[in-house]
């Protein structure tokens, strides 16, 4: 079946785990107690404050949220409202040039190739909308997110869930046979396949030094690089 649009992920997809888990977590878990204090009555980030108090009916001050917030940076828990106020306090981080976002040397010019053969391209992220167009726009590779038609985050639902691949599907106004979705995550690529979708297992050897391979694969096509991702003219 012909390919119409690209869904990928970022962390062990297009960019390296351990940026994530040694920069920018590190990063949001120092920077919350002081971003907390000077920016906790501005609506956005208040909304996401409550949101936690109100998830532990017992949380009444901002410091037991912080502390709350940090111990789910230490689990990393997949949370929305923690991925939302990270996304905060990284934009901080970038724009003070504190660090750029990793990418892999073979994904910019695939996503770029991929833009200019006129595939659509879209992201699924764990980490809030926001933040993936922080990350992209601040990039080793310079500022990608014109390259992007789209951004979804877990707000759609898990990744894990094939509903909500067919959220993102329906919203994209594309068939699911049609969109070709990238993950370095075999579960995600089951909910994905699952909700038909066609998948593509990124197996990258600086993230994951032992191979899936076979059974390991779960069915899915694999690749170590996006420079192996063939694709037909769109």
């Amino acid at each position: 079946m012909p390919v119409s649009a690209i869904l990928t992920d970022i962390e062990g997809t297009t960019s390296s785990i351990s940026f994530v888990k040694d920069v920018l977590f590190p990063y949001a878990r120092r920077a919350l107690p002081g971003f907390v204090r000077d920016h906790g009555g501005e609506p956005e980030v208040r909304r996401w404050l409550d949101v936690v108090a109100t998830e532990h009916g017992s949380i009444c001050s901002d410091d037991v949220i912080v502390e709350t917030l940090q111990g789910w940076i230490d689990q990393d828990r997949k949370h929305t409202a923690l991925k939302a106020l990270q996304g905060l306090v990284w934009e901080a981080g970038y724009r003070d040039a504190d660090f750029t976002a990793h990418i892999y040397p073979d994904a910019a010019p695939a996503l770029h190739g991929w833009h200019a053969s006129g595939y659509p391209l879209y992201v699924y992220s764990s980490g809030s909308v926001p933040a993936q167009k922080l990350f992209f726009g601040h990039s080793d590779a310079g500022d990608l997110t014109a390259l992007f038609s789209g951004w979804y985050d877990t707000e759609v639902g898990g990744k894990r869930d094939a509903g909500s691949y067919r959220t993102i599907a329906g919203r994209m106004g594309v068939a699911p046979g049609e969109i070709l979705f990238l993950s370095d995550v075999v579960e995600e690529l089951d909910a994905a396949r699952e909700a038909g979708l066609q998948t593509c297992l990124v197996d990258r050897r600086e993230d994951y030094p032992q191979p899936r391979l076979g059974e390991d694969a779960h069915g899915h096509p694999r690749v170590v690089s996006f420079a192996d991702i063939a694709l037909p003219a769109a």
